[in-house]
């Protein structure tokens, strides 16, 4: 390219003027070659993107109309300067010395700058540089092409600062924030939901969490999402691996639905469903709650054993009454027998009497007798109750020394029956078998070896089965039939027990259609099994 023509470039606007001199200026250039140049022009002038032809030190030789609308400056005012009228110092040295670096030795350069538009307005340009070389591969300009991005670039920034701020916002929340997909993929999570994943032993937690959920509220979990509604307060009990031992949750969570962004949704909306979960563990305050509930426990256990205890007094005493009782009847029977003998008429008016005053403190001690009352039945948790006896007997079980191994079953089924009935019934047996390990191992004698008390829970299709086995002396071969019959007891005489303890657990066991048995293969002790029909209705 002359002088000529470079001055020609300068001083007109019109590119395809500046091709056609060159066509006619003895180049030869064919009419075929006219129109090629003509289409070009008419391209680079209309094509959206701002375009500048610089010579090789960067003076501004061309630009299109786009280029005007981008930066403001008018073919007048920017042919013949410099690039750099462009540039704002904001943009660091560095990106410059890479920008001229790559072009000065042929290569294209693509990257951002920050430019100045003629009024003084800062915008970001998204340049691309490529030197133009002459038949001997030498560099004789450079062509520009750029972008106003600046918008774009603050819709991306903004979204993304969004996402920085939901993560924050998630990160910093007090309890486990997962978003999940309607695959129940976990899209987006946070730190407390990531150590749940540890904590819990469940593998997915969301997936466990959810499949409690959909149990729990069954055809009302599609109808929520459906209408896009939420739920809230869903508590549920978690035994988990380690020290935690039983943990408890609250879930909460919100469905919306989210458009697709994939180019398979651009002329066609689609859609899917996302859940928010929220997962609080209200461990403490079900500790807490629980710490009253075992208190209240206590005392209506406590007001219960006094009631069962005036009971069992007052039946041992009707009982040992009763005894020679029946012995003075039959001689008052053999007496009336022989009333011709008046020696023995003044006798028989003493058996009288005396029969006559027992039966009459028999009965006001059955008058004395207090009542106990019935409670309501409905669906019942054992593992609940076992979980509570055994947190009323905490205290004996660290008097005495005693290990317990509580295995319960997940998902155990419900059992329909009586809380207070049932709690008394394995009270009674915990109760016993703490009293057997302490009988067998002279804990009153100041020794405290080890012993252990284990508790299972199980199931099958139709019964629940609950096992309590001790490390006592057990129970032997030729007693087992008589362990179940009123006021029989293996313990020492002395120690204020009657033995009313396993009539009154099989009465309970009777009384929810269960049976109870002594397992005669376990020789380590003795191995309670007791088992239950699964949601029966009781007498």
């Amino acid at each position: 390219m002359d002088k000529t023509t470079l001055q020609y470039l300068r001083t007109h606007t019109d590119i395809e003027k500046v091709l056609d001199n060159l066509a006619s200026d003895g180049s030869g250039a064919s009419t075929v070659d006219k129109l090629s140049h003509r289409i070009f022009v008419e391209t680079v002038e209309q094509v959206p993107v701002a375009i500048s032809i610089t010579d090789k030190k960067a003076n501004i030789l061309y630009v299109n109309n786009e280029f005007v609308k981008v930066t403001g400056y008018a073919p007048a005012d920017i042919l013949g300067k410099n690039e750099s009228i462009l540039s704002d110092k904001i943009t660091p040295k560095h990106v410059y010395y890479d920008l001229w670096h790559n072009i000065s030795r042929k290569k294209i350069w693509q990257g951002r700058l920050i430019n100045r538009h003629k009024q003084g307005k800062r915008y970001l340009s998204d340049l691309t540089i490529a030197p133009i070389l002459n038949e001997q591969g030498v560099i004789t300009h450079y062509i520009g092409m750029h972008r106003d991005i600046t918008e774009t670039y603050e819709a991306e920034k903004k979204a993304g600062n969004q996402k920085l701020l939901i993560e924050s916002v998630i990160n910093s929340s007090p309890f486990a924030m997962v978003v999940i997909d309607d695959q129940d993929q976990v899209i987006l999570d946070n730190h407390q939901y990531k150590a749940l994943v540890s904590d819990l032993g469940k593998g997915e937690p969301a997936r466990y969490f959810l499949k409690l959920l959909r149990d729990e509220l069954g055809d009302l979990w599609t109808q929520l999402q459906n209408r896009e509604q939420g739920f809230n307060n869903r508590e549920f009990r978690v035994e988990t691996k380690g020290y935690q031992g039983i943990r408890w949750f609250s879930c909460a969570g919100n469905w919306f639905l989210e458009k697709a962004v994939n180019a398979d949704a651009f002329f066609e909306d689609s859609s899917k469903y996302y859940l928010v979960l929220t997962i609080t563990d209200i461990t403490r305050q079900r500790r807490q709650m629980e710490a009253l509930h075992t208190q209240t426990l206590k005392t209506l256990m406590a007001e219960d054993e006094r009631v069962r205890s005036i009971r069992e007094t007052l039946l041992g005493a009707i009982h040992q009454i009763q005894m020679p009782m029946n012995q003075i009847k039959a001689a008052e029977s053999i007496l009336r027998h022989k009333q011709q003998d008046e020696k023995n008429s003044g006798l028989l008016g003493i058996l009288q009497q005396i029969q006559q005053s027992g039966e009459a403190a028999v009965a006001t001690m059955q008058k004395c007798i207090p009542e106990i009352f019935q409670t309501a039945v409905g669906p019942i948790n054992l593992n609940q109750i076992l979980h509570e006896v055994m947190l009323l007997c905490e205290q004996r079980f660290l008097s005495n020394n005693i290990e317990v191994h509580w295995q319960p079953q997940s998902d155990l089924p419900s059992l329909l029956g009586s809380e207070n009935r049932l709690r008394i019934l394995f009270k009674q047996l915990i109760d016993n078998a703490i009293e057997a390990m302490g009988q067998a191992n002279g804990v009153g004698k100041g020794r405290h070896p080890l012993q252990r008390l284990s508790i299972t829970t199980d199931t099958d299709s139709d019964l629940i089965y609950v096992t309590v086995e001790d490390t006592g002396p057990g129970i032997p071969i030729d007693k087992r039939s008589k362990v179940f019959e009123p006021f029989y007891t293996t313990q020492h005489k002395g120690n204020g027990q009657t033995g009313m303890g396993l009539v009154i657990a099989k009465e309970i066991v009777n009384q929810h259609q269960g049976l109870i048995d002594i397992d005669a293969n376990y020789n380590e002790g003795c191995r309670l099994k007791i088992s239950f029909p699964v949601r029966r209705a009781i007498d």
